[in-house]
């Protein structure tokens, strides 16, 4: 088997197929369907500087790391990967206004809370089975929008249970 895309090998590639622009300097970012994928986020994304919208989706990522430096991040989508926890967003805590990581491995939310203006969450289809983790949405402040169909608590949830407001 082929070794894994770095972050870097992405960057370089995005800047072939878009001729005359620097990544510093683009506000979307596409990284998703690399072949072979990528399996580690790390300090290469921080030459993504003015990037609001970032896409990691459909690679083999296990955690999530190396966003620290991205200060206009807004839209985070990391669907689709082997994820576990919500550990690495500290980063972005302060900007970070919607997150898609529907089809990860996540059973525990521990960390979520940092998300203090994360309005957008998309989590279906992890691994979460406890109420006790579900409760910990409550404690982000600007959440509007959930998505957690698929997650083993929500498939064991009374259907009014399931549609009650956070």
């Amino acid at each position: 088997m082929s070794k894994p895309t770095t972050i870097k090998d992405a960057i370089k590639r995005w800047e072939e197929k878009h001729p005359g622009e620097s990544i510093s300097e683009a506000t979307e970012v596409g990284f998703q369907f690399q072949w072979p994928p990528i399996e580690k986020m790390d300090n290469s994304l921080s030459a993504l500087t003015k990037v609001r919208k970032l896409s990691l989706s459909t690679n083999m990522i296990e955690k999530i790391a190396g966003l620290s430096a991205l200060k206009n991040l807004k839209i985070l989508s990391l669907a689709r990967n082997y994820i576990k926890s919500f550990s690495g967003l500290e980063g972005v805590a302060d900007t970070l206004e919607e997150l898609w990581i529907s089809y990860n491995l996540i059973e525990k939310v521990k960390g979520c809370q940092v998300l203090k203006k994360l309005k957008v969450l998309y989590i279906g289809n992890n691994m979460i089975k406890e109420w006790g983790e579900f409760i910990k949405f409550q404690d982000m402040p600007a959440l509007e929008d959930i998505l957690f169909i698929g997650n083993p608590l929500a498939d064991n949830m009374d259907e009014a249970l399931y549609r009650m407001k956070l």
